[in-house]
């Protein structure tokens, strides 16, 4: 027997959480056919000396959905060591969606996912070849993606395209939730890997409404999950807000019968010390035989922010009429009308909700021509100045036409809380949001990161508990049934890495967006190759794969490459 490809001499962490073992890895037609002893040739040879060769990463909280249509490669993720994404989180999509509601759609993720909508306009045309979920499975697959994707079916798009633009005003009727669970039953048919929904209260669409799943009635949400458990297969994942939390999670695993994932257990998220609290109700609801599995992330929430585009600010109440101006002479107005300083400070005098993240210590990142001030915090140039950091942000923000930047950490920042949920078994990690946010933050780059912080340097994790966190952990919940492991018989998703020097490059901006927008972006360290069924997508931090052959990424429907 021969190989198409041998990776020999690493030390195989093989997704269990054992500890590692030196061996090679022999891959024939796509599949690991040889796991420990490859004794035979192969055409090609990587050679892994002194590396760890682990299962490829998974990422289970993208939103790819539209970026997958015009960036096969999926960027960054594969840069990081992820082999498969899973999209469609929170409940937002851009599948099922009617020709007459796309620019709604689009409109609503500009707003609650910080994506530009002249880049989605130029990224996905106006043509996008597809209406139902089952085509855009299908148009996917016929594009191709360097890596694997998976498809959570959204609330939202589903709400839109039954009930047109009052899904974002009013609640279902009886007809149009038996037509959404219609609808969820043909997804999952087609290969959703589950379903996705949202409370977040700030989850805001366009013009400042409410995204259209936070509209829904918990009994609508009930019917859906019950929907997509009658197909016996599937995870529910859940952006929680007031309606959607523990006792509602747990009558949907119920009633459903599948497992439930939710977003996200953060530290500090209710206050120093809340998530103790969260994480014993986990523990004793798994206890109690129910699957429901909180999202965790070993990063701080760390966002960009200006005043153009103020993400962190739109679910306060004051700035409800903020989604509805579109001028930057009328956002500059806004900011400065004294009744709007006097709410915003009511509001979020004390932190912004519902982290009550303190903006008045954010540090302003760009200032086109005061780059003295770069670094400092708002609450610092206001005690110099002898006024109130609203003020000092909302003046830099008229002085530069609102292209100032400011950067502030919003939540799970205790280091000591984050340790304890990253080493829990009752967590599984999540909330990359890779696809979103892209000028405002980047933590696409989650799994190097892990890797470097909290495995080499801060030794909270061993290498094995890492490696099973980022592969077997989220293939096992989501029931991605051929990934995750290093198995004979199993796909050839595999990430050679060197554990000495693996680490999340610091954080810049890179004008490689459609018609040249910018975005966020993490370089990788210590990834010397990424293989996606077999094929070599990356390799010493370049893109390896020939833009006229196919690529390799498949879509894995219901979690499995059929």
């Amino acid at each position: 027997m021969s190989y198409d490809l041998k990776i020999q001499g690493g030390t195989l962490y093989d997704g269990s959480g054992g500890e590692g073992l030196r061996g090679d890895l022999g891959i024939r037609d796509g599949k690991l056919v040889a796991v420990g002893d490859a004794p035979d040739t192969a055409e090609r040879v990587i050679d892994a000396e002194g590396l760890a060769v682990a299962p490829g990463f998974i990422d289970l909280h993208t939103h790819y959905d539209a970026q997958v249509m015009w960036d096969g490669m999926l960027s960054i993720s594969p840069w990081h060591g992820v082999t498969s994404v899973v999209m469609g989180n929170c409940g937002f999509g851009i599948a099922p969606t009617r020709a007459a509601h796309r620019d709604l759609m689009l409109r609503t993720l500009e707003n609650v996912e910080g994506m530009d909508l002249d880049v989605l306009w130029r990224g996905l045309g106006e043509d996008w070849g597809f209406e139902t979920f089952p085509e855009y499975l299908d148009a996917i697959e016929t594009r191709g993606s360097a890596i694997n994707v998976a498809a959570l079916f959204g609330h939202t798009p589903l709400r839109m395209y039954v009930m047109g633009e009052e899904a974002t005003e009013r609640e279902a009727t009886e007809d149009e939730v038996t037509s959404m669970a219609r609808l969820v039953r043909e997804a999952m048919e087609a290969g959703a890997i589950g379903f996705a929904t949202s409370k977040a209260p700030n989850h805001i669409g366009y013009d400042g409404k409410p995204v259209p799943s936070r509209l829904a009635h918990f009994d609508e949400i009930r019917a859906l999950c019950r929907a997509m458990g009658e197909t016996d297969r599937g995870i529910i994942m859940a952006s929680v807000g007031r309606g959607l939390f523990f006792k509602e999670m747990a009558t949907l695993a119920q009633e459903s019968g599948r497992p439930v994932s939710w977003a996200a257990l953060l530290a500090g998220m209710s206050g120093p010390g809340s998530h103790r609290k969260m994480l014993d109700t986990v523990e004793q609801q798994q206890a109690d035989g129910l699957r429901i599995v909180p999202q965790v992330l070993g990063r701080p929430l760390n966002f960009e922010f200006n005043l153009r585009d103020p993400f962190l600010f739109e679910s306060l109440r004051c700035f409800e009429p903020f989604g509805r101006l579109r001028s930057d002479g009328e956002k500059i107005a806004f900011y400065a009308d004294p009744a709007v300083r006097e709410a915003f400070l009511s509001e979020a005098g004390e932190g912004l909700p519902p982290f009550k993240a303190a903006w008045f210590d954010a540090v302003v990142s760009y200032h086109p021509t005061r780059p003295e001030i770069e670094g400092r915090a708002l609450s610092e140039l206001a005690t110099e100045a002898g006024t109130h950091a609203y003020d000092v942000m909302t003046k830099i923000g008229d002085e530069t036409e609102l292209k100032a930047r400011y950067r502030m950490a919003v939540v799970n920042t205790d280091e000591v809380a984050v340790a304890e949920l990253l080493a829990s078994q009752h967590t599984v990690l999540g909330l990359s949001d890779a696809g979103a946010h892209a000028s405002q933050l980047c933590d696409a780059c989650f799994a190097t990161d892990l890797l470097q912080r909290w495995v080499r340097e801060k030794e909270v994790l061993t290498l094995p508990q890492a490696v099973a966190h980022l592969t077997s952990r989220p293939a096992d919940l989501y029931g991605i049934a051929d990934r995750g492991r290093l198995r004979e018989g199993l796909a050839a998703d595999v990430t050679v890495f060197d554990p000495q020097k693996v680490a999340a490059g610091p954080l810049h901006r890179s004008a490689d967006l459609p018609g040249g927008a910018e975005r966020i972006v993490s370089e990788a360290f210590g990834i010397s190759a990424v293989l996606c069924n077999g094929r070599i997508v990356r390799q010493d931090g370049k893109d390896q794969l020939d833009p006229e052959t196919p690529r390799p990424g498949r879509v894995l429907r219901g979690g499995v490459a059929r």
